[in-house]
């Protein structure tokens, strides 16, 4: 009999060890989550200085990982496919059930053998069940009941009456779900869900970091432009200042004022323009760093602190090593990669719901009542209480055991032919998905490694371009003042050296650009900044 009660433990251990494991709800649930309202904007504080926003462009990253609601919003989505995750266990959480009830009713008596008068009868009954599935397809139910029945009726030679039973069941499929793969599909689904959102959410990051980078440079390449169009007024206002003078002496026909007069009035308009133009970056930069969700700090000065002008060797890439990089770490690739390992799963698992649904099912059972031994049919030696039945239960006294054998095969299964054809559709499509987000790898790559090379022969012409607008400048100054030469062709002298150190400093800030290009294509933009995308614990 202790056999008997120690096969039944060590079966019951084996199965509840087979359980999957997952996070718990409270270990997912973090503390922002539980707040019904959403924190200021965090750390502006400790880029003040001296009454304006001091930032590097790694710092503005920074501020834009932390405060940006679009990043927000994005991340979300690897907190849903968390609890999605943690939804696919359900099927494997074990079910304890407990119930208990009394009841008492009378009756009289309605034949010669009861006799006359008024018959009663109390019943108790208690049961306790536990049940489970396991990622074998197993599923396990125990239960446990016991009832105490007391009458007054003289036909009962033990009362009270305690009947006790124990109950083991398993079913197990033998076809259609029969083992860990076909149970445990919608987890591995559901992980590799969990990795596509992560692997996604890397991206919408990279596209975030890539935003801001432009979006900086596009301040500081606005804020050059103004300095220089104010250097151009004034070297205008200048000219004008010195042709009102000569006006004054006679040294100039009236005439000729309104050229210069002309030439300050259409810079001033430029200055305007470039005034305007500086504040909406300024404000665009503002709404990617999340400054403009504090009213304080949104009505800060910008002060940044890069300088756009390369500093050592200008970078080189070719083509070819460029991709190879690409393709081994954008998070494209992977995000594509795990919707068809997903892919993959659910054509499986279709293709295991067409097969016949054939399982087997068995049972061992003991029974146990309250008397000691009926030595004669009308002689009792003892009646025992609640612990007598316990021990005959777990003695195992009066075993009872069986096995069904279940076959359902349906004639037509449409359901999941459909499903299966759905399966491979959209395996087919998400397989036509990678191959275009590898061709797009591959145009942005070539893009950003010709803009490279772009950018920096622009950056070269640039330089000679502007050293030789300020040479004729200085000569046409020196012509001008001995009289050789009109109030015309230094304006034109001055609008060329204007346009020159503008044209410059939109190749430096698209050499940078180029640069951010390059890490993007490559996959290597969050290194190059620092950053890192935290892993998904399992």
């Amino acid at each position: 009999m202790k056999l008997r009660v120690v096969v039944f433990g060590l079966m019951f251990f084996f199965f509840a060890n087979m359980g999957v494991r997952a996070q718990s709800f409270h270990e997912l649930l973090k503390p922002p989550l539980r707040s019904p309202k959403l924190s200021r904007a965090q750390h502006f504080q400790d880029y003040f200085r001296d009454g304006k926003l001091q930032l590097s462009l790694h710092d503005a990253i920074l501020l834009t990982l932390e405060n940006n609601s679009a990043i927000q919003v994005q991340e979300s989505q690897i907190e849903t496919a968390k609890f999605n995750l943690l939804h696919t266990y359900q099927p494997f959480d074990p079910i304890f059930q407990s119930t208990a009830f009394v009841n008492r009713y009378s009756y009289p008596g309605y034949s010669q053998v009861q006799g006359q008068g008024t018959f009663d009868q109390l019943t108790h009954q208690g049961q306790l069940a536990y049940g489970q599935t396991f990622p074998t397809g197993t599923n396990v139910q125990v239960q446990m009941n016991s009832s105490r029945n007391s009458t007054n009726s003289g036909f009962y030679f033990v009362n009270p009456y305690w009947t006790t039973s124990l109950n083991l069941q398993f079913t197990q499929p033998i076809m259609k779900n029969r083992w860990r793969f076909e149970n445990r599909a919608p987890l591995i689904v559901a992980q590799r869900n969990l990795e596509q959102s992560r692997a996604t959410f890397e991206a919408q990051v990279n596209d975030a970091l890539l935003r801001v980078v432009r979006q900086y440079w596009e301040v500081v390449r606005a804020r050059g432009n103004l300095e220089v169009f104010r250097q151009s007024l004034d070297a205008a206002q200048a000219s004008y200042e010195r042709d009102k003078r000569a006006l004054e002496l006679g040294a100039l026909p009236p005439l000729d004022i309104y050229r210069s007069e002309a030439e300050v009035a259409s810079r001033r308009v430029q200055v305007i323009q470039a005034e305007y133009a500086l504040k909406q970056a300024v404000d665009a930069l503002r709404f990617t760093i999340g400054a403009n969700q504090d009213n304080y700090f949104a009505a800060l000065d910008l002060d940044l602190t890069e300088n756009p002008e390369p500093v050592g060797e200008l970078k080189v890439m070719d083509v070819g090593s460029a991709l190879q990089e690409a393709l081994q770490k954008r998070p494209e690739v992977e995000a594509a990669r795990h919707a068809l390992e997903g892919d993959d799963v659910n054509v499986r698992l279709a293709q295991n719901h067409l097969q016949p649904d054939l399982s087997l099912t068995g049972f061992y059972q003991s029974n146990s009542g309250n008397q000691y031994s009926l030595p004669s049919p009308r002689q009792i030696v003892s009646r025992g209480g609640l612990g007598t039945s316990l021990n005959q239960l777990f003695g195992f006294s009066y075993p009872g055991y069986g096995a069904t054998l279940t076959l359902n095969l349906p004639l037509r299964n449409r359901a999941a032919q459909a499903d299966l054809g759905s399966a491979l559709v959209t395996r087919h499509r998400d397989l036509y998905s990678e191959q275009q987000v590898r061709e797009q790898i591959t145009l942005d790559v070539n893009n950003s490694v010709h803009q490279l090379e772009v950018s920096k022969l622009t950056l070269e012409a640039g330089k000679t371009a502007l050293e030789l607008a300020e040479k004729t400048l200085s000569a046409d100054q020196r012509k001008y003042e001995l009289g050789s030469e009109t109030i015309f062709f230094l304006l034109d002298s001055q609008t060329r050296v204007a346009t020159a150190r503008a044209n410059l400093l939109q190749a430096q800030i698209d050499y940078q650009n180029a640069i951010s290009a390059v890490d993007y294509a490559t996959g290597s933009l969050l290194d190059a900044y620092q950053v890192q995308i935290a892993e998904i614990s399992k």
